[in-house]
């Protein structure tokens, strides 16, 4: 066994075979971690009750708790509890439920019944908004990225492109990206707007990120902001920036995966434009399609600097995927489904039906990357690229019910409902909101964007 390094801790470290490389206090031969393995030490450690993955001095605890970084951190003043969570009508929330591949073939076909039914009079084929944008051909003609990232190029280029053709690409304006991940869809928006003034981007992710891209725009005219708080809890008014600066809202995100996009939707549409005064409080009362334009025009007149009218946020691009991790808790477009004789019952088998569109993707994801790929790529793979279940993309069961073909087929269905119950949302509220595709599906199969934008008399304007 060879020896520790001149000055460092003389603990063996089993599990990484080699010695720690702590330094040790003046004339001690262990590092704090490891002292209670000297013979002269009767100091107990113990194992910290915040985390027991380190140990504490029995008598620094106190001490200790007050600055371990394990914690429990002051919420920032945006944190409002469940804020965008949705109604929590206990009646309502479907009780668990057997697997698909346990449904008689009876029951399996009069979901199917009801799902063509509630689809019947929808737009199957949507429109293609497949665009680009300038800022990132340069990336999309280097020959050093490898085939992932190509493909994520491309999308993050589409998606600029409808932004663009939307007029949402301007100054005075605050980008809030929702899963932003490493901010590479923000920092492709940065670029395309290098010589603008007055703009802001706020990048909303709950986890910690590795690799992020945002810490390359110092010394720019934009302005980066990370809120580490998950969308749900995330009470936009109160951001600092946005409570200040008072700034037109975009929300953007790129495959903003399953219950996130609802969460998102409420967070802009409900939390960030109506009066907030409690935790308990809820949504504004929503607004029918066919009286919605009246009641704006009336409200106009009557309300100071027509306040109660004037939208805050000046458009929604975000790139939807992963239908079958939707929850009919935080679902937006619950009353669309009510409309169409639709409840909790048939969501969820529909959220989990809506896999069998992408069922193709098994067959796709096993890539190896080679060593100069995998750090920009494997952190670019996007979540429903990971991970799947047999029961999500159709379970051998239903080999002889439904072909592969009237399975996708079916999964298409079901995610279109879902997508059409968030339009109504939108539109119920002032909003002009259309659903396309916006890349091919070689490049990714979850390929429908979802754009919203205020009714013309709504919209803001730039704060230069």
């Amino acid at each position: 066994m060879a020896a520790p390094e001149p000055g460092r801790c003389g603990y063996f470290v089993a599990r990484k075979k080699r010695f720690c490389k702590m330094i040790p206090a003046p004339g001690k031969r262990f590092c704090g971690e490891h002292g209670q393995q000297e013979e002269e030490n009767d100091r107990k450690r113990i194992p910290c009750p915040l985390d027991p993955k380190h140990t504490v001095y029995e008598d620094q605890l106190q001490k200790h708790l007050k600055k371990c970084n394990s914690r429990e951190k002051p919420k920032p003043v945006y944190f409002v509890q469940d804020i965008n969570a949705g109604l929590q009508d206990a009646a309502e929330i479907p009780e668990k439920q057997v697997p698909i591949s346990s449904l008689s073939k009876e029951e399996l076909q009069s979901l199917i019944i009801k799902l063509k039914k509630a689809s019947n009079g929808l737009e199957l084929r949507l429109e293609e908004q497949i665009l680009s944008h300038q800022a990132l051909q340069e990336a999309l003609n280097d020959p050093k990225n490898g085939e992932s990232a190509f493909k994520h190029l491309k999308q993050q280029a589409s998606i600029l492109g409808n932004m663009e053709k939307l007029h949402l690409l301007g100054p005075g304006r605050c980008f809030v990206e929702f899963g932003a991940g490493r901010g590479k869809l923000s920092h492709w928006v940065d670029v395309a707007l290098q010589n603008v003034e007055n703009v802001h981007f706020l990048l909303v992710e709950r986890a910690t990120t590795r690799f992020k891209v945002d810490g390359k725009h110092k010394g720019r005219d934009s302005i980066f902001e990370r809120l580490q708080v998950d969308i749900q809890h995330l009470f936009l008014k109160k951001v600092p920036i946005l409570e200040k600066k008072k700034l037109p809202v975009v929300g953007i995100g790129k495959h903003l995966c399953g219950a996130a996009t609802d969460l998102a939707l409420r967070c802009l549409v409900e939390s960030y434009t109506t009066c907030y005064e409690g935790e308990n409080e809820e949504p504004a009362t929503k607004r029918s399609r066919t009286d919605k334009t009246e009641v704006a025009s009336n409200n106009s007149a009557d309300n100071e600097s027509n306040k109660d009218n004037w939208k805050p946020v000046a458009g929604i691009v975000i790139a939807l995927c992963c239908h079958h991790k939707c929850d009919w808790t935080h679902y937006v477009g619950r009353e669309f489904f009510k409309s169409v004789g639709l409840g909790p019952l048939e969501f969820h088998y529909f959220q989990r039906m809506s896999s069998w569109a992408t069922c193709g993707m098994r067959e796709t994801t096993t890539k190896v990357f080679t060593s100069e790929e995998s750090e920009d790529q494997t952190n670019d793979t996007e979540e429903h690229e990971q991970t799947f279940s047999k029961t999500d993309s159709g379970s051998d069961t239903l080999q002889g019910i439904l072909t592969v073909e009237e399975r996708k087929e079916i999964g298409c269905l079901c995610k279109l409902l879902i997508d059409h119950g968030r339009i109504e949302y939108l539109q119920q509220r002032g909003y002009k909101a259309a659903l396309q595709y916006y890349t091919e599906s070689a490049v990714s199969l979850e390929n429908v964007l979802l754009t919203a934008v205020p009714s013309p008399s709504l919209i803001p304007e730039p704060t230069m």
